[in-house]
C-alpha cells in the first residue's frame, strides 16, 4: 500500500454532522435592527429558515448588551422576540425561537445585575462576553455578583480572548468556579483566525467544552459552519453527552 493510501486509511473522510444532534442553538444575533446581526427582518427571517434546514430544533437568540454602544432592554428584546414569532407563525415555519442576551461585560453590567435587568436561559443562565483587548480589571468581580445574585454563568467564545493563549489553564479555571465555557463553531472552520481555531482545537481535546453557538450574525455565517461538518472536531463535540446544548432549554 502507497504512503498516501496510508494516510487515507488512518484518516477516513467523516460524513457530515446533522446539527440536530446539537439540540438547541444558544448564541446568535436574529432579531432584526437592535445590534450587529440581523439588519431587517427579511434577513433574520432567511438566517433562521438556514438554521431549521441544518437540523436545529431550537434557536435561543442574544443579542449584544453594551452600556455604551448596544443599550439593549428586556423590554426591547423581547419585543422584537414577538415580531419575529410573529412572522415565521405568518410563513408557516416551524421552528422554537426564544432570547436572552449577549452580556458585554463592561461598566454597566453590575448596574444591570443589581436592577435584575438580565435575561436567562434554562435554569438562570446567563451568556457573557469579555472585551477582545484585554481582560476587563474587574472580571472577578462581576462574576462574583452574578453567583451571588442567584445567576449561573456562561462565557461566550472563551477560545476568541488572545490575551488567554498563554495562560491555557485559566479555563481550568474558570470551570472550577461554575462558569461554563460556550465555543463558537466558527472558531473551527478558521473564520476568525488560524490561532484561534488551533485554541477551539485544542479545547476539544481537552475536553474544555461545556456548550456550542453558532455565533450567527448573517447567513454567510452558517454556510461556512456547513462546509465545515466533516471536521473531527465538530464530530468529537456531537458525540459529547453533557453538552449543555443538549439540555431541555
Amino acid at each position: 500500500m502507497s504512503f498516501f493510501a496510508n494516510i487515507f486509511k488512518r484518516n477516513p473522510k467523516l460524513p457530515p454532522i446533522d446539527l440536530s444532534v446539537f439540540g438547541t442553538d444558544i448564541h446568535s444575533h436574529l432579531i432584526p435592527g437592535i445590534d450587529d446581526g440581523a439588519p431587517d427582518m427579511e434577513a433574520s427571517i432567511n438566517m433562521i429558515r438556514r438554521f431549521k434546514e441544518l437540523g436545529f430544533k431550537k434557536i435561543i437568540t442574544t443579542p449584544h448588551v453594551m452600556c455604551d454602544f448596544y443599550k439593549n432592554t428586556p423590554e426591547n428584546i423581547l419585543g422584537g422576540l414577538e415580531d419575529v414569532r410573529a412572522e415565521l407563525k405568518r410563513l408557516n415555519i416551524d421552528i422554537e425561537i426564544d432570547a436572552c442576551a449577549e452580556y458585554n461585560l463592561d461598566d454597566g453590567l453590575g448596574e444591570l445585575i443589581d436592577q435584575k435587568k438580565i435575561l436567562t436561559m434554562g435554569d438562570n443562565y446567563v451568556l457573557f462576553e469579555l472585551p477582545f483587548m484585554s481582560e476587563p480589571p474587574n472580571f472577578q468581580e462581576i462574576v462574583f455578583k452574578f453567583q451571588t445574585s442567584g445567576y449561573k454563568l456562561i462565557l461566550a467564545h472563551p477560545e476568541r480572548y488572545t490575551y488567554w493563549y498563554d495562560n491555557f489553564e485559566i479555563y481550568d479555571e474558570l470551570r472550577a468556579k461554575g462558569i461554563l465555557l460556550q465555543l463558537n463553531l466558527l472558531s473551527l472552520t478558521g473564520h476568525y483566525s488560524l490561532q484561534t481555531k488551533k485554541v477551539a482545537e485544542k479545547m476539544v481535546e481537552a475536553n474544555l467544552v461545556d456548550a456550542v453557538g453558532t455565533d450567527c450574525h448573517r447567513i454567510e455565517h452558517l454556510g461556512t459552519i456547513e462546509g465545515s461538518l466533516t471536521s473531527k472536531y465538530i464530530h468529537q463535540l456531537a458525540n459529547q453527552a453533557n453538552l449543555f446544548n443538549k439540555k431541555d432549554l
